[in-house]
């Protein structure tokens, strides 16, 4: 793919500050979605911050070589669950559950650390034997195949209760249409921001249904809620400016100090399994950017540098934000449609998550974007996603039932959403499907 920028490329500061705020449009509702679903006081603002700071670490490690954005993992979902539900069952306090979320993340964020010296010492040969195109292409496919019948459930749905389902269709088709066209077709700086303006297209077309649904009293038109934003109290400091609430900060010193052995070992189990499925995303979502920006990630800046950073940063996103942190495909879908590689804009990104994260009523406009405008962007994000894993294996043979055989194995169980539990852990479509894509190429040997 030819890129417009590269990744050492500096664009004008304007077009820096414009290509970061679409970046973070394209991460900030699953960056967001993940405390939402845990609770237990974990912060929209928190997470944004957290991520901001994974992101800086990310960068720092890779000497600014990988143009994606570290946000908040959904793989590590049932493990924070079960940090808080085992800080229960052990009669802790939930502010040790806050500390369980930052061990966890450490724990895990070790096992990249470990894997890291591993590769320093043995190299990255082994991996590419393991996993060769005829299993990373479907593996990436799958990235973003498994998440359609999110970008659809979102596509179809109102944020407003009573809102029209074909209300709610009819912005996320605008977002989608407007997103495509200025891709395909804009010049200069529109095709450079086409989910900005996408987004600005579907926010002013849900506007425009709630201000006829308000005016006649047809809540079917309102599929945009603004609560957000009518919930902040001008008249006081905390109306403009707030401090997220922070993992450490609600744990505490107390929290800290109940932690016990036992505990411990819940979170080893919970959280160590899982980083070790995480990896296998992490290898595949770096051959699938490696591909989009022609540049092997694995050999430049290296394995060993991205293993650290997303590790490191993982940690340091759990510290301040509760969620362990992973890169993101909706980061490299953005890069793939925009063709800017240039690092700069992630950099970008991450400064902007932490100044929003401080301002409330920006955090509270972000919460206000409808699900259905999301969805219209992330039918393209994901799309891109799958079809980028399809372009990596398209030299493979498969003519040859070997070939033939691990690319079923690995597109069927992941498109039919395959998820395995052992007690707390879970092993996820994604690497599920990597996982047996991996033992049918052993099984199946040499290519015949």
């Amino acid at each position: 793919m030819d890129l417009i920028y590269n990744i050492k490329d500096k664009p004008k500061f304007s077009k820096v500050i414009l290509f970061a705020l679409q970046q973070l449009l394209a991460i900030m509702a699953a960056t967001i979605a993940v405390p939402a679903i845990i609770g237990h006081g974990l912060s929209a603002s928190a997470a944004l911050f957290g991520a901001g700071i994974g992101t800086f670490v990310y960068l720092l490690f890779t000497k600014s070589s990988s143009p994606v954005f570290l946000g908040s993992s959904f793989a590590f979902i049932g493990s924070m669950f079960s940090a808080f539900a085992g800080a229960a069952t052990l009669g802790l306090s939930e502010a040790a559950g806050y500390w369980g979320l930052i061990i966890g993340a450490l724990m895990a964020g070790l096992v990249y650390v470990i894997i890291a010296i591993v590769v320093k010492f043995c190299g990255t040969s082994w991996i590419n034997k393991l996993m060769p195109p005829v299993i990373i292409g479907p593996t990436v496919a799958i990235i973003g195949l498994s998440l359609s019948g999110n970008a659809v459930g979102d596509l179809m749905k109102s944020s407003a209760e009573g809102g029209s389902t074909y209300v709610a269709l009819i912005c996320g088709l605008c977002t989608l249409a407007v997103t495509m066209l200025f891709s395909t077709y804009g010049k200069k700086i529109g095709r450079l921001i086409p989910f900005i303006l996408g987004i600005l297209a579907g926010y002013c077309l849900a506007s425009i249904f709630a201000i006829i649904g308000y005016a006649t009293d047809n809540s079917a038109l309102i599929v945009i809620n603004y609560s957000a934003l009518t919930s902040l109290d001008f008249s006081k400091l905390s109306g403009w400016f707030a401090l997220p609430k922070f993992t450490f900060l609600l744990g505490g010193t107390e929290g800290l100090k109940a932690i016990t052995g036992k505990y411990i070992l819940t979170l080893f189990t919970a959280y160590v399994p899982v980083a070790f499925v995480v990896f296998a995303e992490h290898l595949a979502d770096h051959k699938n950017l490696s591909t989009i920006i022609g540049k092997d990630l694995l050999e430049e800046p290296g394995l060993t540098r991205t293993l650290l950073g997303d590790g490191i940063g993982s940690v340091a996103g759990a510290f301040f934000g509760g969620c362990p942190n992973t890169t993101y495909g909706e980061s490299i879908g953005c890069v793939a449609i925009t063709r800017n590689a240039s690092t700069i804009s992630i950099w970008g990104c991450a400064c902007i998550c932490i100044i929003f994260s401080l301002i409330s009523p920006l955090v509270a406009f972000l919460e206000t974007i409808p699900s259905c405008v999301m969805g219209g962007v992330c039918v393209a994000l994901y799309g891109f996603i799958a079809v980028s894993g399809l372009k990596m294996f398209q030299t493979v043979d498969l003519n040859k039932n070997k070939n033939l055989f691990v690319a079923s194995v690995i597109l069927i169980t992941g498109v039919g959403g395959m998820v395995v539990s052992f007690g707390a852990v879970e092993i996820r479509t994604v690497a599920c499907a990597l996982i047996l894509g991996i033992l049918t190429n052993v099984m199946l040997g040499k290519d015949e």
